[in-house]
């Protein structure tokens, strides 16, 4: 199976929108309190495409996950109860959501490794994301790919887990020739 990582497009949003709704079933039937309060909703992800924020992860003709990706955008990540590990730029992620046709495939983590590299490719090393304190298995997706737990931030009156990966900057070979030089 090949995946591809791109912006999503007003068309797809009854494909999101079906993804998106299988994931709060999920949610509910875990017992979770996380989107079960009209939140998100097609309008949220309209806003999101509109916006060049919503992203696909495909398998040729079909949408097996969404995501929100947004760069230096997240008002409520500035009042934070704890430390985030940088001030610096940061990508946000948001909405994670995989289709139950592509379940136990890890696809949560390759969306968030394509998000890594959606980061430094625009020159950024930090991704920043959140998720309520009953959401297990995010949780463990992002301990299992090196996120830190860096405290609480709230959402719509709600605290949630805020995390954060610090990405390695890949040094060019041409630097590492020149550093071994000046020894």
């Amino acid at each position: 199976m090949q995946f591809h990582f791109r912006k999503a497009v007003v068309s797809e949003i009854p494909q999101i929108w079906e993804i998106l709704q299988q994931a709060i079933d999920r949610r509910k039937k875990d017992g979770s309190d996380q989107w079960q309060d009209g939140y998100p909703n097609q309008g949220v992800i309209q806003k999101d495409i509109e916006s060049g924020a919503g992203y696909v992860l495909t398998e040729g003709d079909s949408i097996a996950g969404y995501s929100a990706v947004m760069l230096n955008n997240e008002p409520a990540y500035a009042d934070i109860d704890g430390k985030w590990l940088t001030n610096k730029d940061f990508v946000v992620i948001h909405r994670v959501a995989i289709s139950e046709n592509y379940l136990g495939k890890g696809l949560a983590q390759k969306l968030l490794k394509f998000v890594e590299e959606f980061a430094v490719e625009r020159g950024i090393y930090s991704i920043k994301a959140d998720t309520n304190f009953d959401n297990l298995a995010m949780m463990r997706i992002f301990e299992k790919l090196g996120y830190v737990y860096c405290g609480e931030v709230s959402f719509r009156g709600s605290a949630r887990r805020a995390y954060e990966k610090v990405l390695e900057r890949q040094v060019p070979e041409e630097a590492i020739d020149a550093e071994k030089v000046l020894q």
